[in-house]
Formats: C-alpha cells, structure tokens, sequence
C-alpha cells in the first residue's frame, strides 16, 4: 500500500517515536485507514470496541460494526429491544441516534461514515461534533433519542480509535447487546465483506454542551450558582488539564469565563503531545506546577482523559485518586446534602467508603469492573439507588446524574465540597480518615507463562475462593489476620478482620494476574502485597 511502511503498526511506531518530527505522517495513517479492508476480531471490552487506527480501526471495519448495529436493531429480538429501550426498529428510526467524536485523528470522518450508514436506513441522525462521553449520555436523555454512537477509545494513546453504543438510558451497554453486535459484525468478518461508504444526505447538528447544562440544573445533584458564588467571592484557583480532549470550552460554558479558573492543553493536538492521554499521576505534573506556584487559600486541580468520562483530582498538598475521591463524594452527597442511598463500587476499590457506609447505617455493593455493572443501582426505578458509583480507574458519577462516568460532575462536585465544607479537598479528606479510619489502597501483578492466558488460569485461581473461607487465618508480614468477607464477583477478594484486603484478579486475555489490595497503614502494603503473590503462586503450583 505504501512504499515505506508495510502496515499501520508499523507506521504508528514511527510516528510515536517522535510525534514533533513525524506528525505529517498522519497522511500515511490516513491512507491505510481508508484502503486496508482485512477483517479485525471485534471485542466490546468494558466500555466499547477499540482498535489501532489503520490497523483494525478502518473504514471498512467501522461501516461493518455500523451494519451490525443496524442488523441488530432490525432483528425483532425482544431481549435487544428491552435491554435497548425500545419497541422496534421503527421506534429506533423516529426516535433517532445521536453521533460524534472525541478528539481523536479522522473522527469527524468516521462519524460522517456512521451516519451516512444510518440515514441509508431511514434512521434520524444528530451530529454532536467533538463531544465528551456524558454528553452523550445527558443527550440521550434530553432527547428522547434511541442511541448514541460516540467515535472514541477514551484514554487509550494516539494511535487508538474506538466506539461507544449507548442505549435509551444513556448508560454503557451492557453484554446483552454488546455480544449481538459483536456476533453479527464478526461473521461479516469471516465473509470478508467490503462495504461501500454512504455519504450521509443531510447534517442535522446537536449541541450536546448545551444539553447537558440543562440537564445538571434540571436534576440538581449539583448546585451550580453556589459553585459559580465560590469563585467568584472566595479566594480560590481551579487548574483544569483538558489533555487536548472534548471537555476544552465545557467548564466556560457552565460557570463562565474567570481569571481564577486556569486551562492546560485546550490546543488541538492528535497525538497528545507523544504522552499518553490518562488522568495519570505521571500526567498531573502541569496542574501540580500552577497549584505549587499559587498561594490562594483554596486551590485545586484535576485532568480529565480526552473523552471526559475519567478524572484524577489534586490540591497544593497532594493528589487524590478515585479510590479516595469516590469515598469523600459518597460521604459529601450522604452527610452535607442529604442524599439517601447506596455506595456502588468495583470490587478492587477502596474500603474507605464501606467505613463510611457502616457508620451512616447503610450499605455498599461491589460489582465487577466496568461501569455497565452499576447499571441496577443508578436508574430512578431502583430499589436500592446509589448516592455514588465509582470505579478504581478513575469513573464516577452520582444520584440522578448519568449512567455514563462523568469528569465533569467530578470537577463541579469538587468545588461544591470546598465551597460547602470550607475545605481544601486534602483537608476534607484528612477528616474523614480521621472520622472513619486510614486506608492506603494500591495495586500490582505479576506476569505468569503464556500457556495460563484466559480460561485456564481463571480456573486455576478460582480455587482461592474455594480454600479461603471466612475464618481463615493468614500470616500477613509479622501480623495474623482472619478472613472476616470473601467476595467472588470480580476474581477473590479477601477481606480481613483490620479492613485491610487483597484481590487476586485474572486477566482474561494476557498471561497477568493483577493484584489490588488496600492496607491500614502506608508500611503494612508491602506485605500484603507479599501476601497476594504467596496466595496467587500456590494456587498455580508454583510453590
């Protein structure tokens, strides 16, 4: 296809060597993305398809996945509909779908396939335009729409591309669509199908922003005019990292312009300055920096991945992932504004939020990894409605917010907490620790032999349940703990007697097994790390 370059891979390989030197080689990407028509292996991991750029994310592939959508939504499946929220494809047709893109190289183009794709069918279409992911989800919602289809790999590098298919609820779908359209656009696969595009007949545009705006002061979960009050009386700054992502011009929009409010990396830039575009604590060297050189009373920060649906939050005095975040806005939500309910987790998230839940007299429920678990507990119909949902790496949203992770809801609650508590968000934190106990959460793994990759060393593990039941007793560095919980939904969690706790957690696809625990005191994680990787090789025989 090109003189230079055998493939995409390894084109992109080049060009992330050194992206100032070989950004014009986008050009090449461009060329394989439109001609290179070999079939991929389509997977809807925990939140949606994603695949290099040229590689497995081309034209072709992504008319297939838009086909397969299609063919799903015409099949009469009851099960497709329910888990939809809708009566058929003729609903789907006059309700319509929303579709847009992050930031990501060719996303307007891909979205012009996608719609094109679907209007061919009679289907109305919205065109959002660069959107952030809970825009989406608040759209959906404010119209009435069937669907969403957002063209992003949320946090992955610069050579990913990826889609996200929301149904009527907003929320990410969940298996019992995921698997139909995976099933559907793999046997076109298998038939080596190639699809003409289909140039969309009209462009009927969106602005998801401005929805989205009415829909946080529609459902009120945040109080908006006392956060706007904050910044403008107290003495504050707020130091928001967009990574070049779809949130740039969000914040503006809700609390308009302050001299008080700072911005990083708003430029366009495809291949993200050559770093990784994650809410890392690696990446919040920028935000750190304009915080350090402040000497406001109130200062805070955060960066948001460029789909907007994953945040990490920092002040002068340290950084504050989402296992802690999560906890403080479980208490805020619960103690300051009154609101009753549930903590949502992921099973390998910190229990600070249980000491929380414990003391207040109510209760927490672990799910497996992906946000589509916390499906039961966000919907209004819910017996039991969670008052926060938050995952490990770095998703949350709240009470009558959207069933989509949402970075912006974990900004604008930031500055609630401060404007409400008086507090730097360190300072919050300290006191509820000292208030409900001390928690250090961490995480590691360790490589096995690539002959244990998937079903096998699942298996293998899965024993640890079975041989560590509530009352055993381990040896955890100098110290013995009892089991006091086993919890089973997303690999082992043992939880023991001091709330200290590991979780040994199978990769499905990579010979790895990952490892998260959380200890009681900053010392004690070594050996409870120690511990996990004892308890791991002996249920693979290695000792």
């Amino acid at each position: 296809m090109t003189r230079d370059f055998r493939d995409a891979a390894s084109c992109w390989k080049e060009i992330l060597s050194d992206v100032s030197k070989n950004r014009g080689l986008l050009s090449v990407i461009e060329k394989f993305a439109r001609e290179n028509t070999a079939p991929a292996k389509i997977v809807f991991g925990t939140s949606g398809w994603r695949g290099e750029i040229g590689t497995d994310f081309t034209f072709n592939n992504l008319r297939i996945v838009a086909s397969a959508i299609i063919e799903m939504l015409k099949s009469k499946d009851e099960s497709v509909m329910q888990a939809i929220g809708v009566s058929g494809f003729e609903d789907v047709k006059k309700r319509g779908i929303i579709v847009g893109h992050d930031n990501r190289f060719l996303g307007p183009d891909f979205a012009m396939e996608v719609i094109g794709i679907l209007q061919r069918e009679g289907i109305k279409t919205w065109y959002a335009g660069e959107a952030a992911t809970p825009e989406f989800s608040a759209g959906i919602e404010m119209l009435g729409a069937a669907s969403s289809i957002n063209l992003t790999p949320s946090h992955n590098p610069a050579n990913y591309a990826g889609l996200k298919f929301n149904p009527s609820d907003g929320g990410a779908a969940g298996a019992g669509i995921t698997v139909k359209i995976e099933e559907i656009a793999d046997r076109m696969m298998r038939e080596n199908a190639v699809l003409e595009p289909v140039k969309p007949e009209n462009i009927e545009k969106i602005d998801l922003a401005e929805l989205y705006i009415r829909y946080i002061n529609e459902r009120k979960t945040l109080d908006i005019e006392k956060i706007k009050n904050f910044i403008s009386k107290e003495d504050c700054i707020i130091c928001i990292d967009n990574v070049h992502g779809a949130t740039r011009g969000r914040i503006q929009r809700i609390l308009g312009e302050s001299a008080k409010i700072k911005y990083l990396r708003t430029e366009d830039d495809f291949l993200f300055g050559g770093v990784a575009p994650e809410p890392s604590e690696k990446n919040m060297q920028g935000v750190e920096r304009v915080l350090r050189e402040s000497n406001a009373r109130f200062r805070m920060g955060v960066i948001i991945d460029p789909d907007g649906d994953r945040i990490r939050h920092a002040d002068a005095n340290m950084q504050i992932p989402m296992n802690y975040f999560g906890a403080m806005a479980f208490h805020f939500l619960s103690v300051y504004k009154g609101v009753k309910g549930i903590g949502v987790k992921s099973a390998g998230t910190s229990n600070l939020v249980n000491a929380i839940a414990k003391k207040l007299g109510t209760g927490v429920r672990e799910t497996k990894v992906g946000f589509k678990n916390f499906r039961p507990y966000m919907l209004r119909s819910s017996t039991e409605r969670a008052v926060v949902a938050f995952e490990e790496s770095d998703g949350m949203t709240g009470y009558n917010h959207t069933l989509e992770k949402d970075a912006i809801f974990g900004l604008l609650l930031a500055i609630e907490m401060m404007a409400v508590t008086g507090k730097n968000l360190s300072g919050y934190l300290k006191d509820i620790m000292d208030e409900f106990g001390h928690y250090y959460p961490d995480r590691s793994g360790i490589s096995v032999d690539r002959s244990l990759a998937g079903e096998q060393l699942i298996k293998k593990l899965s024993v640890i349940g079975e041989h560590y039941k509530v009352g055993a007793v381990l040896d955890i560095g100098e110290n013995k703990r009892t089991v006091s919980d086993v919890i089973i939904v997303d690999g082992t969690k043992l939880v023991f007697d001091d709330g200290s706790w590991l979780m040994i957690r199978p990769s499905g696809t990579e010979p790895k097994v990952r490892f998260y625990i959380e200890a009681r005191t900053e010392e004690e994680k070594k050996a409870v790390f120690e511990a996990a990787e004892k308890i791991t090789k002996e249920a693979l025989g290695l000792i």
